[in-house]
């Protein structure tokens, strides 16, 4: 079952399953409040899509997938169900209209993003030594 907090459902069960390039999609993003960005459905047109979408499309399981390819990531790889995914629903509200959402997300990425440079470094100095 998902954590009724949007930021901490995001933190355990989408980040771990988001590829590099679809973490710094994410950050650009949503640091950019970007109209790209959608809420309400998963995609209008490519390249608009919600979290999901824009995940899903730089992932290698779901990058060849259009329009189900959110739905598809969530179910297939995140192993969460969108009708009930904590930060779909909070997403779905408002999208990047809300800023402290918006911003828990953003930070989220960069601690994701900082912990996966740190891990790669650690792995690097295990290689050398």
């Amino acid at each position: 079952m998902p954590s009724p907090d949007p930021i901490a459902e995001f933190r355990a069960a989408w980040l771990p399953n988001v590829s590099d390039r679809g973490l710094d999609r994410l950050i650009d993003l949503l640091s950019k409040a970007s109209p790209l960005l959608i809420h309400g459905a998963f995609t209008r047109a490519v390249p608009m899509g919600c979290l999901a979408s824009h995940i899903a499309w730089n992932h290698e399981r779901t990058a060849h997938l259009h329009n189900e390819a959110g739905v598809m990531w969530l179910c297939r790889v995140a192993k969460l169900n969108p009708a009930t995914s904590s930060l779909v629903l909070a997403w779905d509200r408002s999208g990047t209209g809300d800023f402290e959402l918006r911003n828990a997300l953003l930070a989220a990425c960069h601690d994701e993003k900082s912990l996966r440079e740190e891990q790669f470094e650690h792995e690097l100095e295990e290689v050398y030594c």
